[in-house]
């Protein structure tokens, strides 16, 4: 690892470019801190442009700590729904309940007493601290792995979890102490606009100071080791309707993948059987009409779903499925569904379905 010589013209630069070309996003137009919480657990493991519609959805819903704190968690899982990772907001529930409950509804502005609460890791906890009450705290993501490793030779790999600390401490030695939110945003900004996985060396503010670009290494880095081959699951989904036009769907378990959420009844393809066959064993029910509606991948971080969706019909001589219920369009809308379920619910709504 090498050191950044110019620690004070590293700085200004990337300030001065941070000021300059910063995105305008909602959550930069604020220093609550509650709002600023709000935001960095929606854009772990999501897109920008993608979490900007839903984070100002969320605040126009649950404006304050204590709406959050009350909010039912079917209210609290439609708020959510499509962004994925549905433990993000559980979490985020119960620890904005944490601190109403235990700190008269200031959100803690120091390390050791926000890192107590649910779902705020290092990352979030820096966050939170630089942004909204200007404190020098590291806020290392991937993005600012990414520049660091970069700017400093780091050669370590990146996906070993103790390696992250190697990065707050040199962050640490370098964070503009007057102005430690900007410093911060301003290493993601460069991380997400410029330093990406395929950096553009030319455009960026801070090149004279990275000694990976001298040595033109620049897309060695970071290290980081490829995953365990990711586990692929078929999987056969059925938008079951009766005659009178109802749909049947039940709520996922309260733990697990994709907790509470409602879902059409759905098998994996683990056998020879034929669908008939597999729907009748599992749900006891036999299925008229089958239709193809969509056939796609849904990736979770730890396993693929393949998709395949059918539409069928239910004849009136068949008991509901244990756990099941049959459901008007209108309260099929208002039930928070995982992406999947939404998928084949929008391609039914659209009228490609007969």
């Amino acid at each position: 690892m090498q050191i950044i010589k110019k620690k004070d013209e590293f700085r200004a630069s990337l300030l001065s470019w941070y000021h300059r070309e910063k995105r305008d996003l909602p959550w930069r137009n604020t220093s609550n801190p509650y709002y600023i919480w709000v935001s960095e657990v929606m854009l772990q493991q999501t897109r920008v442009d993608t979490v900007i519609p839903y984070y100002e959805r969320f605040i126009e819903n649950f404006p304050t700590m204590e709406t959050l704190a009350t909010a039912n968690e079917n209210d609290l899982l439609k708020m959510w729904e499509g962004l994925g990772y549905y433990s993000r907001a559980r979490n985020l529930q119960a620890g904005v309940r944490e601190v109403v409950e235990n700190y008269g509804g200031e959100v803690p502005a120091t390390r050791k007493e926000i890192s107590t609460l649910k779902g705020v890791g290092p990352y979030t906890a820096g966050a939170v601290l630089s942004i909204a009450y200007g404190v020098p705290e590291h806020a290392v993501d991937g993005n600012v792995m990414r520049v660091m490793s970069r700017l400093l030779l780091i050669e370590d790999d990146i996906a070993i979890p103790r390696t992250k600390k190697i990065f707050e401490v040199v962050v640490m030695d370098l964070i503009d102490k007057e102005d430690p939110s900007s410093f911060n945003q301003g290493l993601m900004e460069l991380g997400a606009t410029i330093c990406t996985p395929k950096p553009k060396c030319l455009l960026c503010p801070v090149r004279d100071f990275c000694n990976a670009f001298h040595e033109g290494r620049q897309e060695e880095l970071p290290v980081k080791t490829k995953k365990t081959k990711m586990k692929v699951i078929p999987v056969a989904s059925f938008a079951v309707h009766n005659a009178h036009g109802e749909w049947l769907l039940r709520q996922r378990p309260s733990k697990g993948l994709l907790a509470g959420l409602w879902e059409f009844p759905m098998i994996e393809l683990v056998d020879d059987k034929t669908l008939p066959e597999k729907v009748h064993e599992q749900f006891g029910v036999e299925l008229q009409g089958l239709t193809d509606i969509l056939t796609f991948k849904h990736i979770f971080s730890h396993i693929t779903w393949e998709m395949t969706s059918y539409l069928a019909r239910m004849t009136g001589t068949d008991s509901i499925p244990q756990g099941f219920q049959f459901f008007t369009p209108e309260e099929v809308e208002s039930l928070p569904k995982p992406v999947p379920v939404l998928k084949i619910w929008e391609e039914i709504k659209r009228g490609r379905i007969d």
